[in-house]
């Protein structure tokens, strides 16, 4: 209709003239509003014919931001102040026993325990007081899509560096205890204090690394939904630098959780062939601080791969289907895939120090006493689990000498 009520108001215009009128419409807009800009053109027959970008127009309408709720707020204060009490007991219980520990291989294993609730302290407060900030201010409004402003890089920042620490630490600590328990001869040889420490600068640095590269173009970070939150753009507009960040940071977190996973299987399995392998009456081939160290790490990979893999995952198809632009679910699909990934990554820095609280000797003691009076486990294989498996690491070292 429009090309019919365009062709009959200027019959006598000549295709020169309608180039010049064409000229003039698109003087009258300026650059502000591109996605409002009309395309004219005019066919062979002196036809002009509007038409306008509808598939960007609704493709920006459908990323605007719904408005944080005052539940929002009060869940990330409720979150905040859990996840503050936690690592605060659970770095006093671990201070506490790396200051009585005398065996070096236990307090290395303390020292890798203590930076990572420390590190998971720290991101636990620095995003959750800037996502706090952001709701109570409104969230980020509907014309920062797509956009970026500084605290919307420190925020997407702090998330990478906190999200990779916790992962790359839980690798460390499992190979380390894989090591020990295999090669107990090669570990004391290799594995001191000191070399710990470096190992800890080195996941710092390259966590750092990881989350500074936005900074010199090599991916960027964005606001999510609803606007309460920022991360590495994986929804729309997406570059190949974009994917290629989303998939350097998924890759890395996905990798140390799999090489975590194999380094305490062999250690859980090695400790146990060891135990059963052992006579009734004979000297305990498995140490109880290794079988704790062990249980440990066990809880830390679960929690970490329950809590992590979501974002990773749904992260890494959210930006492959914005950058292939492929047929599928609508873009509020992945949406609410991503904020679901990211609350599942907040509870890991909740309960990774529940599991150095709940997971220790004497409270492993006691729910075995409980498990073997429930169950009858009285003579049967499963006996040789004596709970003098699970003694203070000083009392062993005073029987040995």
């Amino acid at each position: 209709m429009i090309t019919n009520q365009l062709s009959s108001a200027s019959p006598n215009y000549g295709p020169h003239d309608l180039q010049s009128s064409e000229m003039l419409a698109l003087s009258h807009y300026n650059s502000s509003a591109p996605l409002l800009l009309p395309h004219v053109a005019n066919d062979s027959g002196g036809r002009v014919e509007v038409r306008a970008p509808v598939e960007g127009l609704s493709h920006h309408e459908n990323l605007t931001f719904e408005e944080p709720t005052a539940g929002g707020a009060f869940i990330v204060i409720l979150s905040m102040t859990l996840g503050i009490i936690s690592n605060i007991v659970a770095l006093i219980i671990l201070v506490n026993a790396y200051s009585l520990q005398r065996r070096r291989s236990k307090a290395t294993f303390l020292l890798f325990a203590t930076s990572l609730v420390i590190t998971d302290s720290i991101g636990h407060v620095i995003p959750g007081a800037l996502v706090l900030r952001l709701y109570l201010s409104g969230a980020a409004r509907p014309q920062y899509v797509n956009s970026s402003d500084g605290m919307c890089q420190f925020l997407g920042g702090s998330m990478v560096f906190f999200g990779l620490c916790p992962l790359f630490m839980g690798c460390a600590m499992a190979a380390e205890r894989c090591l020990g328990v295999t090669k107990p001869l090669l570990h004391s040889s290799l594995v001191t204090k000191r070399r710990a420490k470096i190992c800890l600068s080195v996941i710092w640095l390259a966590a750092l690394s990881l989350a500074l590269l936005p900074c010199f173009q090599l991916g960027s970070y964005t606001y999510q939904e609803p606007g309460t939150w920022c991360f590495i753009k994986v929804l729309s507009d997406t570059k190949e630098v974009d994917v290629a960040f989303v998939v350097l940071f998924s890759g890395l977190g996905l990798t140390s959780l799999a090489v975590a996973l194999v380094c305490n299987t062999i250690s859980g399995l090695t400790l146990v062939f060891a135990r059963l392998r052992r006579q009734p009456g004979s000297h305990h081939s498995a140490k109880s601080h290794d079988i704790e160290m062990v249980v440990q790490l066990v809880g830390i990979m679960v929690t970490s791969c329950i809590c992590w893999s979501p974002l990773l995952i749904f992260g890494l198809m959210s930006v492959i289907h914005s950058y292939t632009r492929t047929i599928g679910h609508s873009l509020s699909y992945y949406e609410t895939l991503m904020v679901m990934g990211v609350r599942l990554a907040t509870w890991n820095q909740i309960l990774d120090p529940w599991v150095y609280i709940l997971l220790r000797r004497t409270v492993l003691r006691k729910i075995y006493l409980i498990a073997k009076c429930q169950a009858g486990l009285r003579g049967t294989i499963l006996g040789r689990w004596e709970p003098s498996s699970f003694p203070s690491s000083e009392k062993n070292d005073v029987d040995q000498v």
